[in-house]
């Protein structure tokens, strides 16, 4: 029995200039270290058997900030949503066919050239799948997209309903591992 703890990485200047980040490889800035330290305070009373990652640079610091004694293992299937020629896009200027996306995200198919929704979340399941296995508490630092991947992998009938919920950096959810099952998550903070 134990619980695996999914964390979105700390603010970027990217995020911070609100732009489409994608697979783009940018650390924390100021704020993203101490949003991270803020996540390592809030978990400092959980022991982490694991520790996963992203192999993008933000969500490895997010990790080695949260659990310092710990070296990530980095996982691929955790990288962020391939945003293709729409990575750096301002999101306060989008092109049409990203309005579009956005405004339905279960029944509008992401734009030419981008990862699909269905994709990410056959992704994210695999890593799931993966872990399924270990005992003891799991750290998972990851992205917004890939996270909401792995909440709607976890919660049965969601019907995509994460697809739209905000994630804020260093946002955390938790579910519990108990003879292999997952439990339906929850966000801790």
């Amino acid at each position: 029995m134990g619980k695996i703890y999914i964390i979105r990485h700390g603010k970027t200047e990217m995020n911070k200039a609100n732009l489409l980040q994608g697979r783009s490889d940018y650390p924390l800035n100021e704020e993203g270290i101490r949003q991270a330290g803020t996540a390592a305070d809030l978990l400092r009373g959980v022991h982490f058997d694991h520790v996963f990652s992203s192999p993008l640079s933000r969500a490895l610091q997010t990790a080695k900030i949260v659990v310092p004694e710990a070296e990530p293992v980095v996982d691929e299937l955790l990288i962020e949503m391939d945003y293709g020629p729409f990575e750096g896009t301002d999101l306060t200027r989008l092109p049409a066919e990203l309005i579009t996306f956005f405004s339905d995200f279960v029944r509008n198919p992401a734009p030419e050239g981008m990862e699909q929704l269905p994709a990410v979340v056959e992704r994210a399941g695999r890593f799931l799948e993966g872990i399924r296995h270990l005992q003891g508490n799991i750290l998972i630092s990851t992205h917004a997209l890939l996270m909401k991947g792995l909440l709607e992998y976890l919660t049965p009938g969601s019907e995509g309903s994460y697809w739209s919920k905000h994630i804020g950096n260093c946002a955390v959810y938790t579910a519990e591992i108990s003879e292999g099952r997952f439990s339906v998550p929850e966000q801790l903070f």
